[in-house]
């Protein structure tokens, strides 16, 4: 798992009652719980491992709106918005800088698909930029590989994973939530339809809202609470390097690998256009859901059978809230990374950019991502089941979306305006037909 991630203390006690009590520790659930918080509300936040220990630490620290989906782009937007004064907000470093991203392309069908993503965002007003010849090798000091052309944000940024949830968690826990790790919920009770308690490892806590902001473990969750959530998990596979002078500020996300800056003075690599899909019981269970993405994404999956369909085989779906539950066994998701998928990363970046040939890799590490057919989050309360809120699904976009996210939840929960129209991530879009997926970005 990544070397470090920044503890935050557990409360002593569970609370005998709260309002709001929020299953996942993630960045979602972190910013969820400082956003509600700060309104004052009573929140509990029930963490079953660490703190940002699973994707929200493992990701690529990229915080953006270039590229995104459309319907992602209000609350992109919204979230970097948060993003610029969020050390300021919380006292803590969170490592967010405004430094700008670069996608690149090598042919010019590259460049048209952009460049049309570009013409259908020009209606938000963001800043991103089509750039080619000299305009684009200035942004790429040092670049070896010839590009066709590219687009330039200059107001997105990067931020650091292993910082950013922890500091959202401790803020929240000094403006009075309570946070609890090593603290699993075990599942929901009701009465008279309504969501009354989260029973938790440790106890019951009553309550008049539950947010299940449990990335790849979401589905799972739900689904023994009688709740279905199309979800899947991708691996990502991400390394670190030493300390590095003479590479670009910018993040630059190419064709076949993508690297951003870290605070430490080294930067975090990945294999780009690339995603393992393991073959587990959902994968058939959710064939159907998840075919028009197949069909679109079909070059970045690579598909494996391996020893996470027999463990997710065992792994039961249902259990009394009176008994360990599956998030008592597996603390941590901590999945080993790709090897091959990092070897072509290292290779195709020390090919484009020749002062990361003799860089040293000082750590990798794998995660899961929760993937939802359309590749849309879901930010939604469940109209069959009052005082239920799901933030999950975020298909490698949370960590950039979390304080806009973690907001927007809050202001569900809160029946306060909303920061951005939620109707694009609402629970019932999967009752009928799904939306088109978009390639990822």
């Amino acid at each position: 798992m990544p070397a470090f991630v920044e503890p935050v203390p557990s409360d002593p006690a569970l609370p005998a009652r709260t309002d709001v009590v929020i299953v996942g520790g993630g960045i979602i659930g972190a910013a969820t719980a400082f956003f509600l918080a700060e309104r004052g509300i009573a929140v509990t936040l029930c963490e079953k491992g660490a703190i940002g220990a699973e994707q929200s630490s493992r990701n690529w620290g990229w915080c953006r709106t270039m590229g995104r989906d459309l319907r992602e782009i209000p609350l992109s937007i919204e979230s970097l918005r948060l993003w610029r004064g969020m050390n300021a907000r919380l006292g803590a470093e969170t490592g967010f800088r405004q430094a700008g991203i670069v996608y690149t392309c090598d042919t010019p069908q590259d460049m048209a698909f952009r460049e049309e993503w570009l013409d259908a965002a020009r209606q938000w007003q963001i800043d991103a930029r089509a750039v080619s010849g000299n305009a684009l090798a200035d942004l790429l000091p040092g670049a070896a590989r010839k590009f066709v052309g590219g687009l330039y944000t200059p107001s997105d940024g990067r931020a650091e994973p292993s910082l950013a949830a922890p500091a959202l968690a401790s803020a929240a826990r000094r403006l009075g939530a309570v946070v609890l790790t090593g603290c699993a919920v075990r599942g929901l009770e009701t009465e008279g339809g309504r969501i009354a308690a989260a029973i938790t490892e440790k106890g019951r806590i009553a309550c008049q809202s539950v947010v299940v902001a449990g990335g790849a473990w979401s589905r799972l969750f739900l689904g023994n609470f009688g709740v279905a959530v199309p979800q899947l998990k991708l691996l990502g596979s991400v390394m670190r390097t030493a300390p590095l002078s003479g590479a670009p500020e910018h993040a630059i996300g190419a064709s076949n690998f993508a690297f951003r800056k870290r605070l430490d003075g080294g930067y975090t690599v990945a294999r780009r256009g690339a995603y393992v899909a393991e073959i587990v019981p959902d994968s058939f269970r959710l064939f159907f859901d998840f075919l028009p993405t197949l069909r679109v994404q079909w070059h970045e999956l690579r598909l494996r059978v391996g020893r996470r369909f027999l463990t997710e085989w065992r792994t039961p779906r249902r259990w009394a809230l009176d008994a360990v539950s599956p998030f008592e066994q597996v603390r941590v998701l901590d999945p080993l990374p790709n090897e091959r998928l990092l070897g072509e990363a290292r290779a195709n970046l020390a090919a484009a950019f020749p002062v990361f040939r003799d860089m040293v890799v000082a750590d990798r590490w794998g995660g899961l991502i929760d993937a939802t057919p359309d590749g849309v989050p879901v930010i939604s309360p469940v109209e069959t089941h009052p005082g239920l809120f799901i933030a999950t699904g975020f298909s490698g976009h949370g960590f950039g979306l979390g304080p806009g996210a973690g907001r927007l939840m809050a202001d569900l929960v809160a029946g306060a305006p909303p920061i951005v129209d939620p109707a694009p991530f609402r629970y019932d879009r999967f009752r009928g037909r799904l939306a088109a997926p978009m390639r990822r970005g």
